[in-house]
C-alpha cells in the first residue's frame, strides 16, 4: 500500500499530512462531497516532470462546476498552485516517480444536502507512483454492478462519493481472483474499469466508448487518442458491446494510475493471442516517452 509523503498542501500552507484533516461533521465526510484529480510526475535527479498538470487543474475546476461547488478559483490559480507544488516537493524530497492527488473538499459543517456556497478547502498530497493494474497481462470480470448513470452522479466529474460504485465493483473482481472489474452502463454497453478507461483494437482501428457511455473523459484517454491520431491510427469513439471486446484483437486500459495496461482476459475469455498486442505496446511506449521528455508540450517542470 502506498504511503503519502510526510507533508501535504492544505490551502496555501505546507503542513504535516497527519494534521491535514476534515471534520466528521463536514459535507466531505457526511456526503462524500469532494472532487479530485491525480497527476503523474516522472522523477529525475534534476526535478520532477509533471504530466499534463494544467489539464488536471482544469478538470478539477470542471468537476466542481458540474456538481455546483463554487468559489474554487482562489485555490486553483495555476501560478500559485505550481509554486505551492514546488514547495511540497522540496519538503518531501522524493526519490521516485510520484502521484499527486489534489482534492477540493466541502468542509462546511452540517449544511444539509446542498452543494453551493459552501466552505471549501484544497488538499494535495504526494505518494509513490505504483500502478494499480498489471502492466503485462491484466484480467477483468464484467461487474454485476452497473456504472452509475450520468443522470444520477455525473461520470465526467471526479466526485469522491461516486467511487463507492467503483469500490463495490472492484472488490467483487478481487474476490473473484481477477485484477479489476469491467463496468457496463445502464443500457448494457461497455463503460470503463473501476478507475481507468478502456480501448480495443479491431482490424487496425482503435475503438473506445464515447462520452455518452457514462465514462470519465480521462486525461490519459485523451492523450492516447491524440498520440494515435498523430501516428495516423484511426480512432473511433462510439457505443461498444461487451461481446465486441471478446472478439477484438487487443484490449487495454489506461489512466493516470493504470498507465497503459494490456488486458489479456475478460470473463475467462482470452483476448487476441493472450499477450500484449502490438498497437497497445506502441502506444504505451510513446506515452512513456512523453512523460519523461522535459521538452514535451505535455510536461511541466516542477
Amino acid at each position: 500500500m502506498a504511503k503519502p509523503g510526510k507533508y501535504s498542501l492544505w490551502n496555501n500552507d505546507i503542513i504535516e499530512t497527519d494534521k491535514a484533516t476534515v471534520a466528521i461533521t463536514s459535507s466531505a465526510v457526511l456526503y462524500g462531497l469532494s472532487v479530485y484529480s491525480v497527476f503523474f510526475a516522472k522523477y529525475r535527479e534534476d526535478g520532477l516532470l509533471g504530466f499534463r498538470v494544467p489539464e488536471h487543474i482544469t478538470r478539477i475546476k470542471q468537476s466542481a462546476k458540474i456538481i455546483g461547488l463554487n468559489h474554487t478559483e482562489e485555490f486553483l490559480n495555476k501560478e500559485v498552485f505550481l509554486k505551492n507544488i514546488h514547495k511540497l516537493i522540496e519538503v518531501n524530497k522524493p526519490t521516485s516517480d510520484q502521484f499527486f492527488r489534489l482534492t477540493i473538499h466541502a468542509t462546511e459543517i452540517l449544511p444539509g444536502v446542498r452543494t453551493t456556497d459552501l466552505e471549501l478547502a484544497l488538499s494535495v498530497f504526494m505518494y509513490e507512483a505504483k500502478n494499480i493494474l498489471p502492466q503485462d497481462k491484466a484480467r477483468l470480470k464484467t461487474s454485476l454492478w452497473r456504472r452509475t448513470a450520468d443522470t444520477a452522479i455525473p461520470a465526467r466529474a471526479k466526485v469522491n462519493g461516486a467511487y463507492v460504485n467503483s469500490a463495490l465493483a472492484k472488490q467483487d473482481a478481487l474476490d473473484s481472483g481477477v485484477d479489476d472489474c469491467l463496468f457496463l452502463n445502464q443500457n448494457g454497453y461497455v463503460s470503463e474499469l473501476s478507475a481507468a478507461n478502456i480501448f480495443m483494437v479491431k482490424r487496425g482501428v482503435l475503438v473506445t466508448p464515447d462520452p455518452a457511455s457514462d465514462i470519465l473523459e480521462g486525461i490519459t484517454r485523451r492523450s492516447i487518442i491524440e498520440i494515435a491520431k498523430r501516428n495516423k491510427i484511426k480512432v473511433v469513439e462510439r457505443k461498444v458491446a461487451l461481446t465486441e471486446l471478446y472478439a477484438s484483437d487487443e484490449v487495454f486500459a489506461c489512466g493516470t494510475s493504470a498507465f497503459v495496461s494490456p488486458i489479456t482476459q475478460i470473463d475467462q475469455r482470452t483476448i487476441g493471442t493472450g499477450v500484449a498486442g502490438e498497437m497497445t505496446m506502441f502506444l504505451k511506449e510513446i506515452l512513456r516517452n512523453e512523460q519523461k521528455d522535459k521538452n514535451s508540450d505535455w510536461v511541466t517542470i516542477l
